[in-house]
Protein backbone atom coordinates (compact mmCIF):
# COMPACT_ATOMS: atom_id res chain seq x y z
CA UNK A 1 0.00 0.00 0.00
CA UNK A 2 1.37 3.39 -1.02
CA UNK A 3 0.99 5.55 2.06
CA UNK A 4 1.56 8.76 0.11
CA UNK A 5 -0.91 7.94 -2.68
CA UNK A 6 -3.72 10.11 -1.19
CA UNK A 7 -1.65 13.24 -1.86
CA UNK A 8 -1.69 12.49 -5.58
CA UNK A 9 -5.35 11.53 -5.70
CA UNK A 10 -7.15 14.18 -3.65
CA UNK A 11 -6.86 17.94 -4.16
CA UNK A 12 -7.98 18.74 -0.60
CA UNK A 13 -5.09 16.70 0.79
CA UNK A 14 -2.68 18.50 -1.52
CA UNK A 15 -3.94 21.85 -0.21
CA UNK A 16 -3.62 20.58 3.36
CA UNK A 17 -0.06 19.41 2.67
CA UNK A 18 1.05 22.69 1.06
CA UNK A 19 -0.61 24.68 3.83
CA UNK A 20 1.12 22.69 6.56
CA UNK A 21 4.49 22.95 4.79
CA UNK A 22 4.04 26.72 4.59
CA UNK A 23 3.29 26.79 8.31
CA UNK A 24 6.35 24.63 8.89
CA UNK A 25 8.53 27.33 7.34
CA UNK A 26 7.26 30.14 9.53
CA UNK A 27 5.90 28.85 12.84
CA UNK A 28 8.83 26.71 14.11
CA UNK A 29 11.44 29.52 13.83
CA UNK A 30 9.12 31.70 15.90
CA UNK A 31 8.81 28.80 18.33
CA UNK A 32 12.60 28.54 18.61
CA UNK A 33 12.85 32.17 19.72
CA UNK A 34 9.92 31.66 22.11
CA UNK A 35 11.78 28.73 23.64
CA UNK A 36 15.07 30.61 23.90
CA UNK A 37 13.30 33.58 25.51
CA UNK A 38 11.48 31.23 27.93
CA UNK A 39 8.16 32.44 26.54
CA UNK A 40 6.66 29.13 25.38
CA UNK A 41 3.59 29.57 27.57
CA UNK A 42 3.23 33.10 26.20
CA UNK A 43 2.66 31.54 22.79
CA UNK A 44 -0.10 29.38 24.23
CA UNK A 45 -1.68 32.41 25.88
CA UNK A 46 -1.62 34.41 22.64
CA UNK A 47 -3.18 31.49 20.77
CA UNK A 48 -6.23 31.88 22.99
CA UNK A 49 -6.18 35.66 22.80
CA UNK A 50 -7.04 35.73 19.07
CA UNK A 51 -10.30 33.86 19.64
CA UNK A 52 -12.72 36.79 20.18
CA UNK A 53 -11.51 38.58 17.06
CA UNK A 54 -11.86 35.44 14.98
CA UNK A 55 -15.29 34.85 16.51
CA UNK A 56 -16.48 38.35 15.62
CA UNK A 57 -15.15 37.92 12.09
CA UNK A 58 -17.06 34.66 11.86
CA UNK A 59 -20.30 36.28 13.06
CA UNK A 60 -19.93 39.08 10.52
CA UNK A 61 -18.94 37.06 7.46
CA UNK A 62 -19.25 33.38 8.31
CA UNK A 63 -16.29 31.08 7.63
CA UNK A 64 -14.49 33.84 5.74
CA UNK A 65 -10.70 33.65 5.66
CA UNK A 66 -10.27 37.41 5.39
CA UNK A 67 -12.73 38.38 8.13
CA UNK A 68 -11.55 35.82 10.67
CA UNK A 69 -7.89 36.58 9.94
CA UNK A 70 -8.39 40.31 10.33
CA UNK A 71 -10.39 39.82 13.52
CA UNK A 72 -7.76 37.50 14.99
CA UNK A 73 -4.94 39.90 14.15
CA UNK A 74 -6.74 42.84 15.75
CA UNK A 75 -7.58 40.86 18.89
CA UNK A 76 -4.07 39.46 19.27
CA UNK A 77 -2.32 42.78 18.73
CA UNK A 78 -4.78 44.46 21.12
CA UNK A 79 -3.91 41.97 23.86
CA UNK A 80 -0.18 42.53 23.24
CA UNK A 81 -0.61 46.31 23.43
CA UNK A 82 -2.83 46.24 26.52
CA UNK A 83 -0.63 43.83 28.45
CA UNK A 84 2.43 45.89 27.58
CA UNK A 85 0.74 49.12 28.69
CA UNK A 86 -0.35 47.57 32.00
CA UNK A 87 3.12 46.16 32.70
CA UNK A 88 4.76 49.54 32.00
CA UNK A 89 2.36 51.57 34.15
CA UNK A 90 1.68 49.22 37.09
CA UNK A 91 3.55 46.83 39.37
CA UNK A 92 2.46 43.78 37.33
CA UNK A 93 4.98 41.94 35.16
CA UNK A 94 4.16 41.50 31.48
CA UNK A 95 3.53 37.77 31.80
CA UNK A 96 0.94 38.35 34.54
CA UNK A 97 -0.93 41.04 32.65
CA UNK A 98 -0.80 38.91 29.48
CA UNK A 99 -2.30 35.96 31.36
CA UNK A 100 -5.13 38.15 32.64
CA UNK A 101 -5.99 39.54 29.21
CA UNK A 102 -5.75 36.19 27.45
CA UNK A 103 -8.18 34.62 29.94
CA UNK A 104 -10.62 37.45 29.32
CA UNK A 105 -10.18 37.05 25.56
CA UNK A 106 -10.68 33.30 25.64
CA UNK A 107 -13.85 33.57 27.73
CA UNK A 108 -15.23 36.35 25.54
CA UNK A 109 -14.55 34.38 22.36
CA UNK A 110 -16.28 31.25 23.63
CA UNK A 111 -19.29 33.31 24.77
CA UNK A 112 -19.55 35.04 21.37
CA UNK A 113 -19.49 31.78 19.41
CA UNK A 114 -21.67 29.83 21.86
CA UNK A 115 -24.31 32.56 21.74
CA UNK A 116 -25.15 31.37 18.23
CA UNK A 117 -26.01 27.91 19.54
CA UNK A 118 -23.95 25.98 16.97
CA UNK A 119 -21.42 23.71 18.64
CA UNK A 120 -19.98 22.48 15.35
CA UNK A 121 -18.84 26.03 14.56
CA UNK A 122 -17.24 26.33 17.99
CA UNK A 123 -15.32 23.11 17.36
CA UNK A 124 -14.20 24.41 13.96
CA UNK A 125 -12.82 27.61 15.48
CA UNK A 126 -11.16 25.89 18.45
CA UNK A 127 -9.65 22.92 16.60
CA UNK A 128 -9.49 24.07 12.98
CA UNK A 129 -9.97 22.05 9.81
CA UNK A 130 -6.78 21.62 7.85
CA UNK A 131 -8.59 19.55 5.21
CA UNK A 132 -10.79 22.56 4.44
CA UNK A 133 -7.89 24.72 3.27
CA UNK A 134 -8.43 26.08 -0.22
CA UNK A 135 -6.15 27.85 -2.66
CA UNK A 136 -6.70 31.26 -1.03
CA UNK A 137 -5.85 29.89 2.41
CA UNK A 138 -2.70 28.19 1.14
CA UNK A 139 -1.63 31.43 -0.57
CA UNK A 140 -2.21 33.31 2.70
CA UNK A 141 -0.10 30.81 4.65
CA UNK A 142 2.66 31.09 2.05
CA UNK A 143 2.52 34.88 2.36
CA UNK A 144 2.78 34.66 6.15
CA UNK A 145 5.82 32.38 5.76
CA UNK A 146 7.49 34.88 3.42
CA UNK A 147 6.81 37.83 5.74
CA UNK A 148 7.99 35.88 8.79
CA UNK A 149 11.25 34.74 7.23
CA UNK A 150 12.02 38.21 5.86
CA UNK A 151 11.32 39.83 9.24
CA UNK A 152 13.43 37.30 11.11
CA UNK A 153 16.33 38.01 8.75
CA UNK A 154 16.04 41.74 9.50
CA UNK A 155 15.60 41.30 13.27
CA UNK A 156 17.90 38.31 13.67
CA UNK A 157 20.77 40.00 15.52
CA UNK A 158 18.65 42.04 17.98
CA UNK A 159 16.45 39.00 18.63
CA UNK A 160 19.48 36.86 19.42
CA UNK A 161 20.89 39.55 21.70
CA UNK A 162 17.54 39.97 23.43
CA UNK A 163 17.50 36.23 24.14
CA UNK A 164 20.97 36.47 25.70
CA UNK A 165 20.83 39.81 27.53
CA UNK A 166 17.74 41.99 27.01
CA UNK A 167 18.96 44.59 29.51
CA UNK A 168 22.16 45.09 27.52
CA UNK A 169 20.21 45.44 24.27
CA UNK A 170 17.98 48.09 25.85
CA UNK A 171 21.05 49.96 27.06
CA UNK A 172 23.02 50.03 23.80
CA UNK A 173 20.45 49.93 21.02
CA UNK A 174 17.17 51.45 19.93
CA UNK A 175 16.27 48.12 18.36
CA UNK A 176 15.09 46.69 21.67
CA UNK A 177 11.40 47.75 21.45
CA UNK A 178 11.38 47.04 17.70
CA UNK A 179 12.69 43.53 18.28
CA UNK A 180 10.38 42.87 21.23
CA UNK A 181 7.10 44.09 19.77
CA UNK A 182 8.03 43.08 16.23
CA UNK A 183 8.54 39.55 17.46
CA UNK A 184 5.22 39.58 19.32
CA UNK A 185 3.53 40.80 16.14
CA UNK A 186 5.12 37.89 14.25
CA UNK A 187 3.85 35.56 16.97
CA UNK A 188 0.30 36.84 16.55
CA UNK A 189 0.52 36.64 12.75
CA UNK A 190 1.69 33.03 12.83
CA UNK A 191 -0.93 32.05 15.39
CA UNK A 192 -3.61 33.53 13.16
CA UNK A 193 -2.13 31.60 10.23
CA UNK A 194 -2.04 28.40 12.28
CA UNK A 195 -5.59 29.05 13.40
CA UNK A 196 -6.74 28.56 9.80
CA UNK A 197 -5.52 24.97 9.87
CA UNK A 198 -5.27 23.83 13.48
CA UNK A 199 -7.66 26.09 15.39
CA UNK A 200 -6.85 28.38 18.29
CA UNK A 201 -6.20 25.58 20.77
CA UNK A 202 -3.67 23.64 18.66
CA UNK A 203 -1.99 26.35 16.56
CA UNK A 204 0.82 26.83 19.08
CA UNK A 205 1.70 23.13 18.75
CA UNK A 206 3.25 23.80 15.34
CA UNK A 207 5.56 26.32 17.04
CA UNK A 208 6.66 24.75 20.30
CA UNK A 209 6.85 21.00 19.65
CA UNK A 210 9.24 21.14 16.66
CA UNK A 211 11.44 23.69 18.43
CA UNK A 212 11.58 21.58 21.59
CA UNK A 213 12.30 18.39 19.61
CA UNK A 214 15.06 20.02 17.55
CA UNK A 215 16.78 21.24 20.71
CA UNK A 216 17.72 17.64 21.54
CA UNK A 217 19.57 17.21 18.23
CA UNK A 218 21.48 20.45 17.60
CA UNK A 219 22.92 23.24 19.73
CA UNK A 220 23.79 26.17 17.45
CA UNK A 221 20.99 28.56 16.59
CA UNK A 222 20.95 28.44 12.79
CA UNK A 223 20.99 24.61 12.63
CA UNK A 224 18.36 24.65 15.38
CA UNK A 225 16.08 26.81 13.24
CA UNK A 226 16.56 24.50 10.25
CA UNK A 227 16.03 21.36 12.34
CA UNK A 228 12.79 22.75 13.80
CA UNK A 229 11.48 23.40 10.29
CA UNK A 230 12.44 19.85 9.27
CA UNK A 231 10.75 18.28 12.29
CA UNK A 232 7.59 20.29 11.63
CA UNK A 233 7.49 19.33 7.95
CA UNK A 234 8.02 15.65 8.76
CA UNK A 235 5.37 15.69 11.47
CA UNK A 236 2.90 17.42 9.15
CA UNK A 237 3.32 14.84 6.40
CA UNK A 238 3.15 11.87 8.78
CA UNK A 239 0.20 13.38 10.64
CA UNK A 240 -1.81 13.88 7.46
CA UNK A 241 -1.01 10.33 6.30
CA UNK A 242 -2.05 8.87 9.64
CA UNK A 243 -5.23 10.93 9.79
CA UNK A 244 -6.24 9.72 6.32
CA UNK A 245 -5.54 6.02 6.85
CA UNK A 246 -6.88 5.93 10.42
CA UNK A 247 -9.85 8.21 9.68
CA UNK A 248 -8.80 10.50 12.54
CA UNK A 249 -9.07 14.31 12.88
CA UNK A 250 -6.25 15.85 10.86
CA UNK A 251 -5.21 18.75 13.12
CA UNK A 252 -4.93 16.72 16.32
CA UNK A 253 -3.18 13.95 14.35
CA UNK A 254 -0.50 16.39 13.21
CA UNK A 255 0.03 17.73 16.73
CA UNK A 256 0.14 14.22 18.19
CA UNK A 257 2.70 13.20 15.55
CA UNK A 258 4.82 16.23 16.43
CA UNK A 259 4.46 15.21 20.06
CA UNK A 260 5.66 11.71 19.18
CA UNK A 261 8.73 13.14 17.45
CA UNK A 262 9.37 15.24 20.54
CA UNK A 263 9.21 12.16 22.80
CA UNK A 264 11.54 10.25 20.48
CA UNK A 265 13.95 13.19 20.59
CA UNK A 266 13.93 13.11 24.39
CA UNK A 267 14.99 9.45 24.32
CA UNK A 268 17.39 9.36 21.37
CA UNK A 269 18.61 12.91 20.84
CA UNK A 270 22.33 13.45 21.54
CA UNK A 271 21.98 16.92 23.09
CA UNK A 272 20.87 16.70 26.71
CA UNK A 273 18.41 13.87 26.17
CA UNK A 274 17.88 10.78 28.31
CA UNK A 275 20.16 8.58 26.22
CA UNK A 276 23.00 11.07 26.42
CA UNK A 277 22.64 11.32 30.19
CA UNK A 278 22.78 7.52 30.57
CA UNK A 279 26.07 7.25 28.66
CA UNK A 280 28.98 7.64 31.10
CA UNK A 281 31.49 10.34 30.29
CA UNK A 282 34.98 9.24 29.27
CA UNK A 283 37.84 10.94 31.06
CA UNK A 284 41.50 10.98 30.17
CA UNK A 285 43.68 8.94 32.49
CA UNK A 286 47.28 9.69 33.26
Amino acid sequence: MDLLAPFTEFAFLQNALWGCLALSLSAPPVGVFLMLRRMSLTGDAMAHAILPGAAIGYLVAGLSLGAMTLGGLVAGLAVVALSGAVSRSTVLREDTSLAAFYLLSLALGVVIISSQGRNVDLLHVLFGSVLALDGAAVAFLAGVAAVTLATLVVLYRPLVLECLDPAFLRAVSRWSPVAHYGFLALLVLNLVAGFQALGTLLAVGMMILPAAAARFWVRDLKPLLAAAVGVSALGSVLGLVLSYHLDAPSGPSIVLTLGGLYLLSIVFGPRGALRARRVPAHHLKA
